[in-house]
């Protein structure tokens, strides 16, 4: 598979997030089978001002075709402690992803090599409102993230983080964080990207998949 293949696959799930201090990108990462419920996956640093200050957040699809605003009581977010990620729960949906089905992450104890080639998509804010696509190598491990030989330029904060496998699969492997630039000499130089890994959605998702199970268990 191409990247192009893989963009344009996952281009259905990314979304731009808006608040009143900035944006960021976002991705679709779980939905229920009736879409009454999905999540949305992002950098903490996107939206942690306006969670704290109950701020409203207006979330696009991809191509700017639907918006949705959230307020404070439509929405509930749960925000890593450790990490640089968060995930958005509602469920006004429907308009926003009639049939996308979520991006599929990468299975939590797969860690990948150094040297895997990996592309990540956002919304910067020299074009705010077109996604666009990077891609660059995984320099090294450290921590929960990955060190990405790669620019992030700001607005792409919270895109996903893809990698194709040999089956040509498209996978999240972790979600933008960071651009940590080099000023060694005094001078801007090209630097490291920074990925958070996959832990909080992961401990998220398989909480809520086990809820949806017991609830649908029950007697009526």
């Amino acid at each position: 598979m191409h990247w192009s293949d893989a963009v344009n696959s996952s281009l259905p799930c990314i979304v731009k997030i808006e608040t009143p201090t900035g944006h960021g990108t976002g991705f679709l990462c779980f939905s229920n089978p009736k879409k009454s419920m999905v999540a949305i996956a992002t950098a903490g640093h996107v939206i942690r001002h306006a969670d704290k200050w109950m701020e409203p957040i207006r979330i696009y699809t991809h191509d700017g075709s639907k918006t949705l605003l959230l307020k404070a009581n439509e929405r509930h977010i749960t925000m890593g402690n450790m990490s640089d990620s968060a995930l958005i729960l509602f469920s006004k949906a429907q308009d926003l992803f009639e049939q996308t089905p979520p991006l599929p992450l990468l299975d939590q104890e797969y860690v990948l090599r150094v040297g895997t080639q990996v592309g990540w998509i956002g919304f910067p804010t020299l074009e705010p409102d077109t996604p666009c696509f990077f891609s660059g190598m995984i320099s090294a491990r450290k921590d929960t993230a990955y060190l990405i030989d790669g620019v992030a330029i700001n607005g792409v904060s919270g895109g996903p983080v893809l990698h194709v496998d040999e089956e040509e699969e498209t996978r999240v492997v972790g979600t933008v964080s960071a651009y940590r630039m080099n000023k060694t000499t005094g001078d801007t130089l090209p630097g490291l990207l920074i990925a958070q890994d996959l832990s909080l959605f992961h401990d998220v998702l398989t909480h809520i998949k086990a809820v949806e199970k017991t609830d649908n268990n029950m007697p009526s």
